[in-house]
């Protein structure tokens, strides 16, 4: 009886354990997400941080500057506008408008419509622009307001910012900088521009933060990465056919012909968003809002972790370092709500869909994707890639994708 009695209090402690250990999680998780919109009493916003300011990742210059850090590519015309001018569609804001004709083509592609009034999003040639500048620009303060106390919102000389992220280990900063490479060679330009850079209080980019550093321990000759930020981001919260309740998205989805073009553009950039996140088995976006349901049946209806709207319409696609290395490490954990996820998706890009065909033919996506990292960042032979192990997962993934595409055009070729 002893034994019974010993046994039970012990699963007891456990479970509390376990308890306790998932509340705290939670609550660290909401209070990155209150530190991202922050306010002061009376609805101040901290010195230096604009209105709406969520986690990191891009700047908003407030009037262009010949030479300014990130001046070219973070305007309202490069993350998406919020007045329609094509094919005949004028609309004011707040005014809802409906598209004229079907939203898709050849059964499960969004139509060349839509992707004509898409948000542009982050462009290469900008973003390589920005990327050249932010490996030269003196950062001047590093300060809060990127999420995590490990990660920092860096001033350049400019007045410029970007998110400095500090790994707990090297797996997020890779995860986080092969995602964004993945994403280019998909098309996908969801994702702000990114640089790595090595830590060095003695090199002009990092002197006259010296002091600051070294207060964060931040290890000498670590490897950063800087991520453009951008202000006036807003939350973004799970559309309708892609919550639990739903059938999913779909072609004889009859909700899909009373979306407004507004909604129709968001579910867009959310196909894209599933692939990218299934590619990658980053567990940090909707697959865990999935896992939580158990516990907390109303988490689709708020903010989905990292993920932002941008006042054009544009998604942003924040904090990836949960992919490819560490997402792949724990995939038993999450792959069936990966798979789920997947599977209640059958609307597709057009074009996202031709990339992953071309690397499902071609089976390079190894070698693709070590080549765009390599020529683009001068720092990736000392942060490394993939494993053989790894490398061949992500082929895999493709792979299975593919199939998935191709099952839902035959599935729905009738319509």
């Amino acid at each position: 009886m002893r034994r019974i009695s010993a046994n039970f209090l012990a699963l007891m402690f456990i479970c509390a354990i376990g308890s306790v250990f998932y509340v705290w999680s939670a609550l660290e998780s909401r209070l990155e997400r209150h530190k991202r919109g922050f306010t002061l009493p009376g609805g101040a916003l901290p010195a230096d941080l604009s209105s709406k300011t969520f986690r990191a990742l891009l700047a908003v210059p407030v009037a262009p500057k010949k030479a300014h850090l990130g001046s070219r590519n973070v305007t309202d015309h490069t993350l998406g506008n919020s007045h329609y001018h094509l094919n005949g569609y004028n609309k004011r804001q707040g005014d809802p408008v409906k598209l004229e004709g079907s939203p898709l083509e050849e059964g499960v592609f969004w139509s060349e419509r839509l992707e004509e009034l898409l948000p542009v999003g982050f462009k290469e040639d900008d973003a390589r622009d920005w990327r050249e500048k932010a490996r030269e620009y003196h950062i001047v303060k590093l300060e809060p307001g990127c999420g995590r106390i490990s990660n920092q919102l860096a001033t350049f000389e400019d007045g410029s910012k970007a998110c400095v992220r500090y790994g707990i280990n090297s797996d997020q900063v890779q995860g986080e900088t092969l995602t964004y490479y993945l994403a280019s060679l998909l098309g996908i330009t969801n994702l702000p521009p990114l640089v790595l850079s090595q830590l060095s209080t003695d090199s002009e980019q990092w002197q006259n933060v010296r002091t600051r550093v070294e207060g964060l321990q931040w290890s000498e000759r670590a490897v950063v990465s800087l991520t453009q930020w951008v202000s006036n981001l807003t939350g973004v919260v799970t559309p309708a056919p892609l919550r639990q309740e739903s059938s999913g998205l779909h072609p004889s989805l009859k909700q899909l012909r009373n979306q407004s073009v507004e909604e129709l553009l968001e579910l867009m950039q959310w196909t894209d968003l599933i692939i990218l996140d299934y590619l990658t088995a980053n567990f940090d976006r909707l697959v865990s809002n999935l896992f939580s349901l158990q516990w907390d049946s109303r988490i689709m209806e708020r903010d989905t972790n990292n993920l932002l709207r941008a006042p054009g319409g544009l998604l942003v696609f924040i904090d990836n370092e949960a992919g490819l290395v560490h997402g792949y490490r724990v995939l038993d954990m999450w792959e069936k709500y990966h798979k789920t996820v997947l599977s209640s998706v059958c609307v597709f890009r057009q074009r996202t869909a031709q990339r992953v065909a071309e690397l499902h033919r071609r089976r390079d996506a190894r070698t693709r994707l070590m080549e765009v990292y390599r020529d683009s960042e001068p720092l990736s032979f000392h942060m490394g890639f993939l494993s053989d192990e790894h490398a061949a997962l992500l082929q895999e993934r493709i792979d299975t994708l593919h199939k998935h595409i191709l099952h839902c055009k035959a599935k729905y070729k009738q319509l």
